[in-house]
């Protein structure tokens, strides 16, 4: 008899975080949008379209990004699997670290917990590691969560965007 993971067959608060800078943007985003949403997931909120410049290569193209909130009954890895299917699915290939891409989705927060695993030869790390020095993750994630609170550090939204709005406000772009 399999043991039933925690979070299975519960209703789960995920935020993700979407990009593109390859081919047309914004329709991949819309058709990962698309594909993310089915009778396991929902999806609630949805934020704007920010334009972003490439990190931390600026000479390639620029990025779309979004962050949404979705509701879902799948564990973290069965959701992860399903995300890096849509990227496959959508053209994203093997490519070196920060390249252009024609889809990128990140788990960025699963039920407020410290999430830690490896699902085939990739990591799964939640909260995401990188999301409170990435202005292209905070101010969507602020337009469509204005109370959410990492969750290790407990610190407020509002207060990981001061930090990073000086050095990263120009980068950065409501379409």
């Amino acid at each position: 008899m399999k043991k039933q993971d925690i979070l299975e067959n519960q209703v789960n608060e995920v935020y993700l975080g979407l990009g593109s800078n390859l081919g047309n943007k914004i329709n991949n985003i819309n058709k990962a949008l698309y594909l993310i949403s089915d009778k396991n997931t929902r999806i609630v909120k949805i934020s704007s379209y920010y334009e972003t410049l490439s990190w931390p290569k600026r000479s390639f193209p620029k990025y779309i990004n979004i962050v949404i909130k979705i509701i879902t009954n799948l564990n973290p890895t069965s959701l992860f699997i399903k995300l890096k299917k849509i990227e496959k699915d959508l053209g994203r290939l093997k490519k070196p670290k920060n390249y252009p891409r024609e889809c990128d989705i990140d788990i960025l927060d699963f039920n407020q917990k410290r999430i830690d695993l490896y699902v085939d030869d990739e990591k799964l790390l939640t909260p995401h590691p990188r999301m409170f020095n990435r202005l292209f993750v905070l101010l969507p994630l602020f337009e469509i969560a204005k109370n959410w609170k990492h969750p290790i550090s407990r610190k407020k939204i509002d207060i990981l965007i001061i930090k990073v709005i000086d050095k990263d406000l120009t980068t950065i772009k409501l379409i």
